[in-house]
């Protein structure tokens, strides 16, 4: 059997994988990357923005149930994580407003990918469409991995440290019912579809800690009946616009407050009846959010135009008594819908669920109505890790020689959000630097076959 020796392995070569490994590079390691796919990436070849909150403060207003260290490391490490990028030549933009709360930064995230994968077959290992079988331990600490290459040969590789970088479990049907919520499989997939959970089985295999289930995920809604063609459509069809419009669910009634974020209430919804809801939006809205850019510098997409023209549940109402006319098919109460805009309209400010970030009237015609299901991207549920990425061990302590980053960790994240390629960014290097600090000891050789 052929045997591989490095420094670092990484298992994963999505935005966190291959910020570890690039980074481990740069350190003077020896690294290996292991993919299960046949192409490197994952889902943050369709992001464009890194972005999180500006201080700890806003971190904790906005995350508080989230694990103190890892919010603190977050935000503490951003900003080395932009130098970072920019220290790899991929041009990042000055900060922009992000939601309500966040600052960001948006930049090339496949030419990022890419230079990493340069830097990785330049200097090191990188092993495509490989399958990581199980993990290596002795005395305690894992030492590698045994992996199944593409023509079905095996390969041990035996290593000092470890990433587990496979991009969280949101295509594996049975993981997201037992984590996030018994309707979750049933959930468009808003990310690539290799990332099933490799990276939580590993982990729990050598007695890892894990998250807290039913933590929320990340996400946002999406028009029902609409499938996603192609990757561009995960921002194409997310209707950011909701935290301004209007959403009832099929007992005609609202049940959270939209303005918080689309992220949040696509979490909400999912508890709903059918998991789906009919969002409204007047005049006004339209006007200022669905055909405004979501974020400064991002491309404004008409989203009742593209969902109208890709077949989804959408309608246009002059006026509120128009709702009447809602297909009955739909499952709604039109005019029990439009009653509760009136409602909404005459409480203001008073209304509840409260709307504590836009209490502005939906009061002018045309409405365009949209029905909505959330979409996942990624779980909060996970690996736990400390702020320098080491897997905590579930008897206490952590598991020697094994880190985590990017969507396979959990704890950082409950019921909140404030960012996914920050979080692979930073853990990403912190897991780099944790591990080939662990090394300075020790003299780096180059991957050796034997």
């Amino acid at each position: 059997m052929q045997r591989i020796e490095t420094d670092v392995l990484v298992i994963g070569a999505g935005m966190a994988g291959l910020t570890a490994a690039a980074r481990s590079l740069d350190r003077g390691a020896s690294v290996v990357v292991v993919e299960k796919a046949d192409t490197v990436g994952g889902s943050a070849r369709f992001a464009g923005y890194a972005w999180t909150a500006p201080s700890r403060e806003v971190m904790d207003e906005v995350n508080p149930a989230g694990d103190p260290a890892l919010r603190n490391a977050l935000v503490d490490g951003f900003a080395d994580g932009i130098a970072w990028i920019r220290a790899l030549g991929v041009h990042c933009a000055d900060a922009v407003p992000i939601l309500r709360y966040g600052r960001g930064h948006q930049f090339d995230t496949n030419q990022y990918l890419d230079e990493c994968r340069r830097r990785v077959s330049a200097g090191g290992q990188l092993l495509t469409g490989t399958e990581t079988l199980a993990l290596h331990r002795e005395d305690g600490a894992v030492t590698g991995a045994h992996v199944r290459r593409p023509d079905g040969s095996e390969v041990e590789i035996i290593s000092s440290a470890v990433v587990l970088a496979t991009g969280g479990f949101q295509a594996d049907s049975e993981l997201v019912a037992e984590h996030i919520h018994p309707r979750a499989a049933e959930m468009p997939l808003r990310a690539n579809p290799v990332s099933a959970g490799a990276g939580l089985r590993l982990a729990e295999s050598v007695g890892a800690a894990t998250g807290t289930s039913r933590s929320g995920f990340y996400g946002h809604l999406v028009p029902t009946q609409v499938p996603f063609r192609d990757s561009a459509d995960f921002v194409g069809l997310s209707l950011y616009y909701s935290e301004h419009a209007l959403l009832f669910n099929l007992d005609n009634r609202r049940f959270t407050d939209e303005t918080l974020g689309d992220h949040l209430t696509a979490m909400r919804l999912l508890d709903q009846p059918e998991a789906r809801g009919l969002l409204v939006a007047d005049e006004r809205v339209y006007r200022e959010w669905v055909l405004g850019s979501y974020v400064e510098g991002a491309v404004a997409v008409d989203k009742f135009e593209l969902t109208q023209r890709r077949g989804g549940r959408c309608g246009i109402a002059d006026t509120l008594d128009d709702f009447a006319y809602l297909p009955p098919e739909w499952g709604y109460g039109g005019a029990a819908v439009a009653e509760q805009i009136r409602q909404v309209n005459l409480a203001g400010p008073a209304v509840r669920p409260a709307r504590t970030h836009d209490a502005a009237p939906l009061d002018a015609g045309p409405y365009y109505l949209i029905e909505t299901c959330p979409a996942l991207t990624f779980p909060f549920h996970g690996i736990r890790i400390d702020a320098a990425a080491r897997v905590l061990s579930a008897t206490g302590g952590t598991v020697p020689g094994l880190f985590a980053a990017g969507s396979d960790t959990g704890g950082l994240y409950h019921y909140a959000y404030a960012g996914g390629i920050a979080s692979a960014l930073v853990f990403g290097l912190a897991a780099a630097d944790t591990a080939t600090g662990c090394l300075a000891t020790a003299p780096a050789g180059p991957a050796v076959n034997t």
